[in-house]
């Protein structure tokens, strides 16, 4: 997305802002599904359930083609006031041809499985803002980027804040997150060690009730060992998102982010294409039962 495009959407968001009537709806915005490569404070109410899809798609890196798609299918459900569980299962499918430090490979497999457990600490109704804290965890047969047989284990924890600037219109939010690695190559015999940090910031804008426009901006970085040991490399992400209320028990958020500006480790290129794609887009549908 070019400078000239984040400018025009920056104050298409801030026109409507100024344009809006203040009228309120019956239900505030939800947050637990609204963004698309982040996560929002909202858990969902106790004995809620879900059943929901994501699917991701991740193109070039630096070589000649390539190409990757993962499928998680995850069951979500509410036990306790403030606290959710996601259980997931995924499969990812890679062609790659000509890219450095990868095989060549056209496959899909099933790659593993995962639990999320997260927990609100604040209630954006009865405070200044949205607060809550996610543990994901993942073991995976199949590494995600390069399609390699491996035998892994990660983790990602991520503090999630929002706030709604203008009540049932505008709503602003932050993520910070750490991800640790545990990896082995199944031809290897020893265990690679990598950690990621990240920065995240979104807006979103209701136009009409069920229907949410804006963008997120994240900032990534990479590191050997998981105490963030060495960088190697780093990328800031931009592009929109938009959340649809499909039903009262279904809803549909599609995503697409854009590598503007990267840096790896010993490069002077303006892009890091060896630890990050150029391109990611995500389609996520979900329905309550």
């Amino acid at each position: 997305m070019s400078l000239g495009t984040r400018t025009l959407l920056a104050t298409l968001l801030l026109a409507l802002a100024g344009s809006w009537q203040a009228q309120a709806h019956a239900e505030g915005i939800d947050t637990e599904h609204l963004f698309g490569f982040m996560i929002g404070s909202d858990v969902g109410t106790p004995g809620e359930r879900e059943l929901q899809s994501q699917s991701t798609a991740r193109a070039s890196r630096s070589g000649s083609s390539y190409r990757s798609g993962s499928q998680q299918f995850e069951l979500e459900f509410v036990p306790a006031r403030n606290f959710r569980v996601e259980l997931g299962s995924s499969f990812v499918a890679h062609r790659i041809q000509g890219v450095a430090g990868f095989d060549d490979r056209r496959e899909a497999a099933w790659q593993g499985a995962s639990v999320d457990l997260r927990y609100r600490l604040l209630d954006r109704e009865a405070a200044p803002f949205g607060m809550s804290v996610a543990l994901e965890n993942h073991a995976d047969r199949v590494d995600e980027t390069s399609g390699a047989r491996v035998q892994a284990f990660g983790s990602e924890l991520t503090l999630a804040l929002d706030r709604e600037l203008i009540p049932d219109r505008l709503l602003a939010a932050v993520n910070l997150s750490y991800q640790p690695e545990w990896t082995r190559p199944i031809d290897a015999g020893r265990t690679e060690r990598s950690s990621g940090l990240g920065v995240a910031a979104a807006l979103m804008a209701q136009l009409r009730p069920g229907l949410l426009l804006g963008g997120e901006a994240r900032y990534l970085r990479n590191y050997d060992g998981i105490g963030l040991d060495q960088l190697t490399g780093q990328a800031w992400f931009v592009g929109p998102t938009a959340y649809f209320k499909l039903s009262e028990t279904s809803r549909l958020t599609v995503a697409w982010s854009l590598q503007v500006w990267g840096h790896g480790a010993g490069s002077n290129a303006a892009l890091d294409l060896i630890n990050f794609d150029r391109h990611q887009a995500r389609l996520t549908y979900g329905v309550n039962f």
